[in-house]
């Protein structure tokens, strides 16, 4: 993953969180669900650049949750452009699993940081790194299009999708049920890689 982040980065769930306070984190990008608080371990960083952001892990308008919108995707790309202006950053990003929110976040940074790398290979450095990466599709599309990709992070993330459903299929249902049914049907019309 690092050859292709212009900086060290990790992703975490909110669990993890204090397996890198000590690290030398410069900057962290928080992802909470909106009525979660802060998690404690924060007191325990040493000083660091902070996005918090507070939205649902879901893909779709859902009564009474708040999905990712247009203004959460441009909030992580400034913190991105922001970041890219320090001398040696060291980037974390957090949600509540280190699954979703965080992995999209991660692939939107990314993507914007390079711009010549194919978003397959984006998106394949972040499984590298985070064996479970389910990346939030809505945040995807949000970011894929204020960053000018052509749909490609959407289409990369199908692929990823297909591979973590071959690897762990009980996860059809698990995504139908929670509202994510499109993140499912897009695995299916994957192209994969030879």
């Amino acid at each position: 993953m690092q050859n292709i982040a212009p900086f060290p980065l990790s992703v975490c769930g909110i669990e993890e969180l204090t397996g890198h306070c000590e690290t030398g984190v410069s900057h962290v990008l928080s992802i909470l669900d909106p009525d979660h608080p802060e998690p404690e371990a924060f007191g325990r960083f040493g000083e660091h650049a902070k996005l918090e952001l507070r939205f649902d892990d879901i893909i779709e308008p859902t009564a009474g949750k708040i999905a990712p919108d247009a203004g959460h995707a441009e909030a992580i790309l400034g913190f991105g452009r922001a970041l890219q202006a320090e001398p040696a950053p060291r980037l974390l990003v957090h949600c509540h699993a280190g699954i979703s929110r965080s992995t999209a976040s991660m692939a939107l940074i990314l993507a914007q940081a390079r711009p010549e790398l194919p978003a397959a290979t984006i998106l394949q450095g972040i499984l590298g790194i985070r064996e479970k990466a389910w990346p939030n599709l809505r945040l995807l599309e949000l970011g894929d299009a204020m960053l000018g990709r052509g749909g490609s992070l959407p289409a990369a993330a199908a692929a990823l999708y297909c591979h973590q459903l071959r690897i762990r299929p009980h996860l059809v249902e698990v995504m139908r049920r929670a509202g994510r049914g499109r993140e499912v049907d897009a695995a299916a019309t994957a192209v994969l890689p030879d």
